[in-house]
């Protein structure tokens, strides 16, 4: 994308820095799976504090951006709450696994396995207990009824324990940088991060005033697309007025409604964890599973599985193509437009989903899924939630992004 531009004129220099600062900062995320699609899936926490908004010295986005970028907080533990509301159909556990690409439990031997677990942050609402004491000790824990899964990494091992079934994954934890930057987003700081990625001169940043967020003063700083067709309509990020870390991020929808995603810490200290916290050691008769004995074709997106299938992880949007201008990309893949109006389409190669009568019940099943289109390109079908839509022709041609049905079908025509 191009480099960084906002109300404050930022240049590309200071764009260049603040990328460093926000990859030096990435280093202290807790390795987690949540899920495959665009970067951003979760959803509503509880609203910023009503005690009134702190009275903080003026900031503009600019500095705040680099206050984030400088942000090394290396030592933390708090509770976060995430749920996700992308509007889609309910279909049991098909719906998580076509978020995450993930493999079933049964496919890869272990409930504990984090490719499979942790595609439950995909919809609903969730707490999670989290811990850091630097880059070689994390712990997130997702806190259920009536049990509790954990992702530990210490030093080298990675552990996954579920205790619904007794079930312990163990794996090592990767050392290349380039899969730490792979790492799909799991906290309020790691989903800033991303979106932050997004900023160039298609986006407006501001500081939207300031707030309380887990008893801490925060600014909030505000990013929308300049852009129209785009399905975000704005992105706010709770950003700590001490340490710089992001404590609250909220992404709206342009049709309105509900947040599709919003992750906050509901209480947070950077206080140094107790050792003991990242100590982990398989309880007596549980199942273990070994990263050596799951099947090589799993997503690679985990702790522990970067050298099986690097090539199935793009290590950011850039990866779904070389650039901007339809310039072909990993697997035949392009992208067309810029910004919050990308659209990544590639041929399937072969004919599209069933539909209508010629596709009996499989085909009045896909209609039932999404709406019916047709332009220059001949017809289709679009695919829709409240964030990320999809064209499939039905010459297998998709086109794909966080636009709207009528952006999609545009592109659709204009390729043809």
């Amino acid at each position: 994308m191009a480099p960084y531009a906002s109300d404050d004129n930022t240049t590309a220099g200071e764009a260049d820095e603040q990328g460093s600062g926000r990859r030096k900062a990435a280093r202290y995320v807790v390795p987690v799976t949540v899920m495959g699609v665009a970067a951003a899936t979760i959803g509503l926490v509880p609203a910023l504090a009503d005690s009134g908004d702190p009275d903080l010295p003026k900031i503009t986005a600019q500095q705040l951006i680099e206050k984030i970028g400088k942000s090394d907080v290396q030592q933390l533990s708090g509770t976060v709450k995430i749920s996700t509301d992308l509007g889609l159909p309910d279909l049991g556990g098909l719906e998580s696994s076509l978020m995450s690409g993930a493999a079933s439990p049964d496919e890869d031997g272990s409930s504990a396995d984090p490719t499979a677990k942790l595609t439950q942050l995909a919809s609903g609402t969730h707490t999670l207990r989290v811990a850091a004491d630097g880059p070689d000790r994390q712990k997130l824990s997702l806190l259920e009824n009536a049990a509790e899964y954990s992702i530990v990494h210490n030093g080298k091992d990675v552990w996954g324990y579920d205790s619904k079934s007794n079930e312990v994954y163990h794996g090592t934890a990767p050392e290349s940088p380039e899969h730490e930057k792979r790492q799909p987003p799991a906290t309020p700081k790691d989903f800033a991060e991303e979106a932050l990625k997004a900023v160039d001169d298609t986006t407006s940043v501001t500081v939207d005033g300031t707030a309380q967020v887990a008893g801490r003063d925060a600014y909030k700083l505000l990013i929308k697309p300049k852009q129209s067709g785009s399905t975000v309509g704005a992105v706010t990020v709770a950003v700590d007025a001490k340490t710089g870390m992001p404590l609250k991020f909220t992404l709206t929808p342009a049709a309105g409604g509900a947040a599709v995603v919003d992750a906050g810490f509901t209480q947070v200290s950077f206080a140094k964890p107790a050792a003991s916290t990242f100590d982990f050691t398989p309880p007596k008769g549980a199942k273990v599973t070994e990263e050596k004995d799951v099947p090589a074709d799993v997503p690679a997106d985990v702790p522990g599985k970067a050298d099986r299938a690097p090539e199935r992880a793009p290590k950011s949007g850039k990866d779904l193509g070389k650039d901007h201008d339809g310039h072909e990309g990993p697997d035949g893949m392009k992208t067309i437009g810029e910004g919050w109006s990308t659209i990544a389409t590639f041929d399937t190669g072969g004919e599209g989903m069933p539909s209508g009568e010629a596709g009996g019940d499989l085909g009045g099943f896909v209609n039932s899924l999404g709406d019916k289109v047709t332009g220059k390109f001949g017809s289709g079908t679009v695919f829709s939630t409240r964030l990320v839509n999809a064209l499939m022709t039905d010459d297998g041609k998709v086109y794909v992004g966080m636009v709207t049905k009528d952006a999609l079908v545009k592109a659709a025509n204009a390729a043809n």
